[in-house]
């Protein structure tokens, strides 16, 4: 393709071409057209026959040839999509997936008459989960946690940008978060085995965080541990949310079980219909 300004058309199609020959999705094409010309569908649609600036052609040229390199598209943008809402995210933090607005799909039906509610959002990352919560139920009380002050600090960012009120902490875990009993803890945590490396997108293993990725004890390491410790954590009948691999939801819903065997564990599937998360309902 030549330096000359093309039409966006053109530009997306030569994208999408390049992507193609690199074996990536050729998606990202339209997501850094649409995020580098801050236009919408429509407005896109409407000017595909048009030629592009030829500023914003040279910004969009070096834009694919960086994710051709490998680099994800949401790193090279600066931010993702989520639940709605559009957060900043860099390698500090993990690029938020669809599958984990699930999670938040969840407790928003389970608690869609709750006023007041007290949670917790553990490994916040970019703050997807906390944020989504605090967006759709402005009454909740919301904090949120991670052991990362980089990610913390792209999270806090993220609050004030949307203008969206929640408390942060460092900690491992539960380990420093506020001494309080909350009627929710939700987690999307580290829970790739490292064996799992050779099957893994290249851009995944060489641009995310590898803090947020992976777990010891084939992925079960970090829910071992909120298994023995969640229980103080929650009101008397209050609940903990999770998300985990697709292979490993028998394993954790026996872990729970046995740690917590007055407690109710379910199960529920992800629209793909694989085993994607858990709720553990505390009784005392």
């Amino acid at each position: 393709m030549t330096n000359s300004a093309p039409t966006y058309f053109e530009a997306q199609k030569w994208a999408s071409f390049c992507l193609k020959t690199a074996g990536l999705p050729t998606d990202s094409a339209r997501f850094l057209m649409l995020g580098l010309t801050h236009l919408n569908q429509t407005q896109l649609l409407i000017r595909y026959r048009d030629a592009m600036p030829s500023d914003v052609y040279q910004t969009y040229r070096a834009a694919v040839d960086r994710v051709v390199a490998g680099e994800p598209a949401q790193y090279v943008l600066g931010w993702a999509p989520f639940y709605g809402l559009e957060l900043t995210v860099n390698p500090a933090v993990l690029i938020p997936r669809v599958e984990t607005e699930e999670l938040v799909d969840w407790i928003l039906t389970d608690y869609a008459d709750a006023r007041t509610l007290n949670l917790l959002d553990v490994g916040t990352g970019s703050g997807a989960i906390a944020l989504a919560l605090k967006h759709e139920q402005a009454t909740w009380q919301v904090c949120a946690s991670d052991i990362s002050a980089a990610a913390l600090a792209v999270a806090e960012a993220n609050a004030a940008r949307l203008g969206l009120k929640v408390s942060f902490y460092e900690s491992n875990l539960l380990q420093t978060v506020p001494q309080t009993a909350f009627d929710v803890i939700v987690s999307n945590p580290p829970y790739i085995a490292h064996d799992e490396e050779a099957v893994m997108d290249a851009s995944v293993l060489n641009y995310e965080p590898q803090q947020a990725l992976f777990a010891d004890h084939q992925g079960l390491a970090i829910y071992e541990q909120l298994a023995t410790t969640v229980a103080t954590h929650l009101t008397e009948s209050g609940r903990l949310y999770l998300e985990f691999g697709y292979h490993q939801g028998a394993a954790i819903q026996e872990l729970f079980q046995h740690a917590m065997p007055k407690a109710t564990v379910t199960i529920r599937q992800d629209m793909a219909g694989h085993d994607r998360m858990l709720r553990v309902i505390n009784h005392k």
